[in-house]
């Protein structure tokens, strides 16, 4: 007899599916107690940006808490620490995003980052656009 005889495989499968019908509905999902927060008294800000054009210009561009465009002024580099300083105000959380044209070099990126952490700028990151 040279055939494959697969009744006992199918035998056992049966078996098997039967076990793990009738043990399915006695498992517990396990339940979650997720904690609680009240909410925030205060929205928190929007974060500074620092646009880098390709000729090396930059702008200070703050947004209101909706994201709306506030405000939008060319900075020098020189001034560029001072004036973020003076927007954060109090709040030193406050983040700064660095947003470079593409074909702008990544030596410009990183001496404004080294500018902003050498002036104590805590929170520095690089807005950069999903794609699609």
């Amino acid at each position: 007899m040279h055939d494959i005889n697969i009744v006992p495989y199918v035998d056992v499968m049966l078996v098997l599916l039967v076990i793990f019908m009738v043990t399915a509905p006695l498992v517990t999902p396990g339940v979650i107690d997720l904690p609680s927060v009240a909410k925030s008294s205060n929205a928190p800000l929007a974060p500074l940006e620092v646009v880098i054009r390709q000729n090396r210009t930059m702008l200070l561009r703050v947004r209101d808490a909706h994201g709306a465009l506030a405000e939008e002024r060319p900075v020098g580099r020189a001034e560029l620490a001072r004036v973020i300083r003076e927007r954060q105000g109090k709040n030193l959380d406050r983040p700064v995003l660095i947003a470079a044209d593409k074909d702008v070099r990544y030596e410009a990126v990183l001496n404004v980052m080294d500018e902003l952490q050498k002036q104590q700028v805590r929170r520095v990151g690089l807005l950069v656009q999903p794609a699609r």
